[in-house]
């Protein structure tokens, strides 16, 4: 288990902006814990979901999806049910995101092969604070 934290610590050492899709603005959501210790970390976020359009989280802009977001996005971070995932991976092939990492819990073989296919590191069933924090 420690060379696979070992190449996940790698991967994010690659990472300057995350999109956080699936964020949320309450404090208690792992999402928003997640994305708070990342934004902590130095990482440049950006917060994604359709329903909080009018406010901010942690102080950044809400995007309804990623192919509003103008900045270049290194990697894609998700916290949506497994029947999104596709659909979320089809707009980070879109936006030539690099890595396409899916929480705990997640998993989804076809997105993994679809995802190495186009050339994007994928990342299933692991949270990048958890990484980090070690």
């Amino acid at each position: 288990m420690g060379d696979k934290k070992t190449n996940l610590k790698l991967v994010l050492d690659h990472v300057e902006t995350i999109a956080i899709v699936g964020a949320s603005d309450k404090s208690d959501r792992d999402s928003y814990k997640v994305m708070k210790f990342l934004k902590d970390f130095g990482y440049r976020i950006f917060p994604v979901n359709p329903n909080i359009l009018d406010a901010r989280i942690l102080g950044h802009e809400c995007y309804p999806d990623l192919s509003a977001i103008e900045e270049r996005i290194d990697m894609v971070d998700v916290f949506r049910a497994k029947e999104h995932i596709l659909s979320i991976l089809n707009d980070a092939i879109k936006i030539k995101a690099k890595v396409f990492w899916m929480q705990e819990g997640l998993y989804c073989e076809e997105a993994e092969k679809i995802g190495n296919n186009m050339g994007l590191k994928v990342i299933m069933n692991q949270c990048p604070k958890k990484i980090l924090e070690n």
